[in-house]
């Protein structure tokens, strides 16, 4: 249990098994919303290239197009990870080991997701705008989602943390 000060407590009075059980649980639930978008974007990737317009792409959008692909399909087994980790290990007691892994997966997984959405969006935007203002409207939405995905969290984080 956590301390805080003036002698209160914060926090849940639970095992470390019961807390690796509560965050595996709280884990996957995230994990359900990130995979169900990583899974749509890479099926829609992977029907690109079949489209009659896939040809008059050049070879630049080719490279674009081809770097997605491989950045949707490594979200995609990095968010996908965190479930062999826990079938796996599961009935090893292993479990705060295997939420350790199953975040820094996760984690990373949300990094392979914004490299995966920019160069999507690169690619998709080069078709529609010119390539100085695509290029510029990618970087304001990495911005955008390197604000809402991490800096906000990490920020409140640092807000909200006990004093003394």
């Amino acid at each position: 249990m956590e301390k805080i000060s003036g002698g209160g407590r914060r926090g849940r009075d639970e095992t470390e098994e019961e807390r690796a059980d509560r965050r595996f649980g709280e884990l996957l639930q995230e994990l359900r919303v990130a995979q169900t978008g990583v899974q749509i974007l890479f099926g829609f990737l992977l029907t690109v290239a079949f489209q009659p317009r896939f040809t008059e792409l050049t070879g630049t959008d080719r490279i674009i197009y081809t770097v997605t692909v491989l950045l949707g399909a490594a979200t995609t087994g990095v968010l996908v990870g965190p479930v062999s980790f826990h079938r796996l290990l599961t009935g090893k007691r292993l479990k705060p080991q295997t939420v350790a892994w199953a975040s820094r997966l996760t984690m990373l997984g949300l990094v392979l997701l914004l490299c995966t959405m920019a160069s999507a969006l690169l690619l998709i935007l080069r078709v529609v705008v010119d390539d100085a203002h695509a290029a510029w409207l990618v970087v304001g939405m990495v911005v955008w989602f390197v604000v809402c995905w991490f800096v906000l969290p990490v920020w409140t984080r640092m807000k909200e943390r006990p004093k003394g």
